[in-house]
């Protein structure tokens, strides 16, 4: 039941990132140098190169080079909590629309 529910969560965010993607307008025009200013916490543990985590053990995933309409999405639904992991969802509680273009345009600018 978990699998599945981790399955069409992550459906539910490719979906979202697909939609953003095809309609750029629906979200802000990120900005990728102040973006560099907000992101130190992210990159506490997503700019360590091959970090785990150790309780409970998983890797943390490059988000480097990521599409930036993808990482709109998943920060998007980890601030409302329909992407489930509590560290995600306490950072990004408290982003705004422009503080996660911001910090996405950053990420998808750094695998380029």
């Amino acid at each position: 039941m978990k699998l599945l529910k981790q399955r069409l969560l992550c459906s539910a965010a490719g979906t979202a990132a697909l939609l953003l993607a095809l309609s750029p307008s629906a979200y802000a025009a990120g900005d990728a140098a102040a973006g560099e200013k907000k992101a130190h916490t992210c990159l506490g543990c997503h700019g360590v190169e091959h970090y785990v985590n150790t309780y409970p053990t998983y890797k943390v995933p490059r988000v480097a080079g990521q599409h930036e309409a993808y990482l709109v999405a998943a920060l998007q639904a980890y601030r409302s909590k329909a992407r489930s992991h509590p560290t995600m969802q306490a950072n990004a509680g408290n982003l705004s629309d422009q503080d996660i273009a911001d910090i996405s345009a950053y990420f998808a600018g750094k695998g380029k």
